[in-house]
């Protein structure tokens, strides 16, 4: 087996990390004047963006919302992120066409001491209309995807999870994939980590392939899954290797995941070719058209790999 260790089932555990930062980001600096007021009936705060320097953006919190929640998500690099995108040279406010006029912050869930997931209404109008677009958002930010190609006794199988996802209702077969820890970028040591979590057995960064670095620059070389509601923007990565049989029968049905987490993960080999039929997972069927599409382009090579490379 080469390119990879197989790590023996177990539950695993990871300490805390700082994760070092990408490279290509390419964010403008977002700054923020604001005033803050607070009382028992209200939480506010007015926020003015250098797009419209003289129309303020009013956020308020509904009711429930506690005021160090308020805080910490005006604070947070998911609300901060979505700002950016507002102002960047693809972004809703950039030809100064649109206004946002308010936000009302709505839910706030906490990963520990950070934020992991923030909903909330944006009033965006088109000027020239009044019209007010559609602006729920529930923002979680960036992702990861891994497509784990493995290749045995001339069979190449794609590497999935069995999870346990209550928002569908449903057990689903997937991609290994996860969020950022933090804000700093490190998207393709998240893609190892998440694999290493998942399904048991460790890659190295140099041996994985960003697929979504192929896409447009226009792109921000990310994908976004479900923008009609959700901010997640997603790098998918590809990873080839050659291993014996046993290897195969050994990862087969192995039992994985954080428990302390609640995550309840079984690995799952699908032959490729029959991949794109056996799940509805979208980071599947995306991951195969990006796959399938830079070895059109010659991208990345078709060629079947030789052991030990």
């Amino acid at each position: 087996m080469a390119g990879f260790t197989l790590l023996p089932s177990r539950l695993l555990a990871f300490p805390s990390r700082a994760l070092p930062r990408r490279l290509h980001h390419h964010h403008a600096k977002l700054i923020l004047r604001c005033k803050m007021s607070s009382s028992s009936s209200s939480l506010t705060q007015s926020i003015t963006l250098p797009s419209q320097p003289n129309e303020p953006v009013l956020v308020s919190a509904t009711a429930g919302i506690s005021s160090s929640d308020f805080r910490d998500a005006i604070d947070s690099s998911l609300f901060r992120n979505w700002l950016r995108n507002l102002e960047s040279e693809s972004g809703i406010l950039a030809d100064g066409s649109m206004t946002l006029k308010q936000v009302l912050i709505q839910g706030v869930d906490m990963f520990g001491k950070r934020i992991g997931f923030l909903k909330f209404k944006a009033d965006i109008f088109d000027k020239e209309t009044g019209q007010k677009v559609p602006g729920i958002v529930f923002a979680r930010g960036p992702a990861v995807a891994v497509l784990i190609l493995l290749e045995s006794d001339g069979e190449t199988y794609a590497v999935l999870t069995e999870q346990v996802r209550v928002p569908t209702g449903k057990i689903v077969l997937e991609l290994p994939a996860g969020m950022l820890d933090d804000d700093k970028g490190d998207f393709v040591g998240t893609a190892v980590r998440e694999v290493e979590e998942e399904i048991g057995i460790k890659l190295k960064k140099e041996d994985m392939v960003d697929l979504t670095a192929f896409l447009d620059p226009s792109t921000g070389y990310r994908i976004f899954p479900s923008p009609g509601g959700c901010d997640e923007e997603m790098s998918v990565f590809l990873y080839r290797g050659q291993v014996e049989k046993e290897t195969i029968r050994q990862l087969q049905g192995k039992e994985t995941g954080l428990r302390e987490h609640g995550e309840f993960i079984k690995v799952r080999l699908i032959p490729y070719r029959e991949l794109w039929r056996k799940t509805a997972d979208a980071k599947v069927l995306m991951s195969i058209g990006l796959y399938e599409m830079a070895q059109r382009e010659g991208l990345v090579s078709s060629q079947r790999l030789k052991p030990n490379s």
